[in-house]
């Protein structure tokens, strides 16, 4: 049985930060650590104490990680970023409450000595002799520790106590993964029986030695299992502090989600009852799983329940009947067809969450140049006259003072040189989206045509399927290009502005131009007609996409999310070259195209370049972060792989940025998973003048000095389907209705049994319902709660082992 762990953490808005500049602002941005690892940076919101973020991030973890922690900084052109507060959530504190934390919470001060990390082996023994009780503490290494000296380094020894007794170490200098060896030995003096603590610090030639972290062991641990192994350094024990706002505060929303995903085999009969949920008569059904969960889940549960759904069915080739039978159960309860798929319904979330994992490359392939060119070009546009800054035009422009009326005309001719080309990517990309999205959107317009057949209803069919791929996913895109990878960040306020100009008109044109010339927003006049021109042809567009033949089911085989052939990430490196005889050039990096997919890392001088390097995915053993000091150069990262005679060869990367770095981690550390043989530990430093950087060892074969993190990686579009881990989160949102749909469907010994009191008793929920629909119904509900009390038994079954297991020890293994 396997386990799995995730955090899903939302960094939405500050507030009240203090200013950091003399402009009397500040320049805040965000990051986020998973214990010591940077996991994600937020943009910069520029001349801001109140920032909105609202990003979000699912982190795939190692299951024995400690804490969660958020830093804000602000942004310096010149110098280093200040420091303004910090937020730090243990695991124990985010996994209090199953749904989460969703509040407002102060920043802390950021207080150096409380800013340890890495870990230390020691192995403590204690003898006894003529002379009295003596304490052995082998000081053997330590590893990831904090830099404490401006090369990014540190000068660390230990120090060891024992009751009013210490002993120090040597000190290793600059390194974060020194090498001791020493055995400090220290006699029991009389009194009562002292804790062992040791403390690592970084020597400082001027001025006071700085705190690196500390481990302590209470007399009873040394008495009865003295310690031996790998231990977390801590910081010293103290109250935390807390600032009373006075640094400002976070929204933050972060839930852990934990659980025992158990071998495959348990699911299949509540597998087996979802695919024939979807293949019955939606319209009547309140007993399947299905219909319990669209009645249980409700906000922000939603989504996640749509994805896991989207993808279990997706797995099974049957994507096309859930999104049909979702929809049609949406679509028989709607009675005005103005409100159709508005609200955020599982129907709509699903058909959302569908588009987005089948359609992301399609996506990326109509709008990802239009877009690329908004950010280059950085265009000054603006309709509205309340926003217009006529003084900025003026700046760039050497004809005067500009009227309303230019900067109006100006700014329509920009935005009309974009759209044009969004529309004529969209509406010429029929061939290109994907045929599992063009099948549910010819089952949506079929089913919706059939429910609203009226002359007067005529363009329902066609709202229908343009408020998906136009309102939730091209316009989306649009204003917000990061969150759907177009880019690798967020717009600057003016490109923010020329982008939700367009997404607006997208979203009209989406509209089929029902609601041009209302609401507030008058000033879009100008850009009127080219709207209504674009109208027709998005008419056009919709009827040719629905256009297809039903030989192959929506949702197509069962299949992986993304084929191995596709590439998943792309984009410019600098690659280090390999080490030639000249030593001018031994750490030289070249700037070079790459790609990867899920069988091949491959890259050549530029995108058009013939000529391509290959490394096969299956051959990389680790993915990780390398030390700034290696090559006095940040964000560089080091893909280790083996060749077939088993020898390891080191390729170092540098990314432009943190987030870069993040996203080429995360997508190559997915690609690999399967790897075998994946490598523990490996060197964070490079080999340099025949000794490694990060732990000084003159062997360029030395075991690794630092411990891999190939179990943390970004959730996204392209994560590969795991139909365990989907259908083990179905179940928990299940349990939760058990309760509900015993006292709806299951009959209860102990009440009155006749007719008249059982149709009392079934009315409500299938008032209306027909004998045999209700019999039905009773059957599938039945059926629902043995399946889900089989899988409790499984769990309690799993879980005793365990317990067993950790009793036993390592002995019992």
């Amino acid at each position: 049985m396997a386990k799995s762990s995730s955090l899903n953490v939302r960094v939405v808005e500050g507030r009240a930060l203090p200013a950091k500049d003399v402009s009397g602002s500040s320049d805040p941005y965000c990051i986020v650590k998973v214990d010591d690892e940077v996991v994600a940076r937020t943009a910069t919101v520029w001349r801001s104490l109140s920032p909105f973020w609202g990003e979000e991030y699912t982190i795939h973890l190692p299951l024995d990680f400690h804490h969660l922690a958020f830093y804000v900084l602000d942004e310096d052109t010149v110098g280093h970023d200040d420091i303004i507060g910090k937020i730090s959530l243990s695991r124990e504190a985010i996994a209090a409450d199953p749904r989460g934390i969703d509040s407002w919470i102060n920043l802390s001060r950021v207080d150096p000595d409380a800013e340890v990390q890495g870990e230390i082996c020691l192995d403590v023994q204690m003898l006894e002799d003529a002379r009295g009780r003596c304490l052995r503490c082998h000081v053997l290494q330590a590893r990831d520790l904090a830099p404490r000296d401006i090369t990014g380094t540190s000068d660390p020894f230990a120090r060891v106590f024992w009751g009013s007794q210490s002993l120090e170490t040597s000190t290793i200098k600059k390194t974060r993964f020194p090498h001791w060896d020493e055995v400090l030995e220290l006699r029991e003096m009389p009194g009562a029986p002292a804790p062992l603590r040791v403390e690592l610090w970084d020597w400082d030639m001027v001025g006071k030695n700085d705190f690196l972290g500390m481990v302590e062991f209470p007399p009873r641990v040394l008495q009865q299992n003295a310690p031996s192994g790998w231990f977390r350094l801590l910081p010293f024990p103290r109250a935390e502090e807390d600032s009373g706002g006075a640094l400002g505060a976070l929204r933050l929303k972060v839930r852990l989600i934990e659980d025992r995903i158990l071998p495959s085999w348990y699911y299949q009969p509540l597998t087996e009852l979802l695919m024939e949920s979807v293949l019955g008569p939606a319209e009547e059904d309140a007993a399947s799983p299905l219909a319990v969960l669209e009645e249980l889940t409700l906000g922000d549960c939603r989504q996640d329940l749509a994805t896991k759904l989207v993808k279990l069915f997706l797995g099974q080739g049957q994507a096309g009947p859930l999104l049909d039978y979702l929809t049609r159960r949406e679509v028989t309860r709607t009675t005005d067809p103005n409100t159709l798929f508005r609200s955020n319904s599982l129907a709509s979330k699903a058909m959302e969450q569908f588009m987005k994992l089948v359609g992301m490359p399609y996506l990326h392939e109509v709008l990802k140049p239009v877009i690329n060119r908004v950010f280059e070009e950085k265009k000054y546009m603006e309709l509205d006259p309340c926003k217009m800054d006529l003084g900025r035009t003026r700046r760039i422009s050497f004809k005067g003072a500009p009227s309303e009326e230019h900067v109006r005309d100006a700014s329509l001719g920009l935005l009309t040189g974009y759209l044009g080309p969004i529309v004529e990517a969209i509406v010429g990309s029929v061939g290109r989206c994907p045929l599992a999205m063009r099948l549910a959107f010819k089952q949506l317009h079929q089913c919706v045509e059939e429910r609203f057949p009226q002359a007067e209803h005529e363009d329902v069919k066609y709202l229908a399927i343009s408020g998906f791929l136009f309102l939730r996913f091209f316009a989306p895109a649009i204003l917000t290009p990061k969150l759907f990878d177009l880019r690798d960040q967020h717009a600057d306020p003016q490109t923010s502005r020329s982008l939700l100009l367009l997404a607006k008109a997208v979203q009209s044109i989406g509209n089929l131009g029902q609601q041009l010339g209302q609401g507030k927003e008058l000033w879009m006049a100008p850009l009127h007609p080219f709207l209504l021109q674009s109208i027709s042809r998005v008419r056009h567009f919709l009827d040719r996409l629905v256009d297809v033949d039903e030989e192959e089911e929506a949702g197509g085989p069962a299949r992986a999310l993304v084929a191995p052939s596709v590439i998943v990430r792309e984009g410019y490196l600098l690659k280090r070259k390999e080490e030639p005889a000249s030593l001018a050039t031994r750490f030289a990096f070249k700037k070079r195209y790459f790609w990867l997919s899920g069988e091949t890392l491959s890259y050549s001088k530029s995108p058009e370049w013939q000529m391509r390097s290959s490394v096969l995915v299956s051959h990389i053993r680790a993915v990780e972060r390398v030390d700034e000091g290696a090559f006095q150069l940040p964000h560089v990262m080091q893909v280790v792989t083996q060749d077939a005679a088993g020898t390891l060869h080191t390729t170092y990367l540098q990314c432009k940025n943190v987030n870069e770095l993040n996203q080429w981690l995360s997508a190559l550390r997915k690609a690999s998973a399967p790897n075998p043989d994946k490598l523990a530990a490996c060197h964070p430093g490079a080999f340099r003048s025949s000794r490694w950087t990060c732990c000084l060892q003159a062997e360029r074969s030395a075991a690794g000095c630092s411990r891999t993190h190939s179990a943390v990686t970004l959730g996204d579009w392209s994560d590969p389907l795991d139909p365990d881990a989907e259908i083990q989160m179905v179940y928990r949102r299940l349990l939760l209705g058990r309760d509900q749909l015993r006292m709806k469907f299951q009959e209860d010994p102990n009440t009155d049994s006749s007719p008249e009191a059982d149709a009392e008793k079934s009315s409500g929920a299938t008032e209306g319902a027909c004998p045999d629909a209700l019999a039905r119904q009773r059957e599938a509900a039945a059926r629902l709660l043995e399946v889900l009390t089989d899988l409790d038994r499984a769990h309690e079954e799993f879980q005793q082992q365990e317990q067993q297991k950790a009793a036993l020890g390592p002995l019992g293994h």
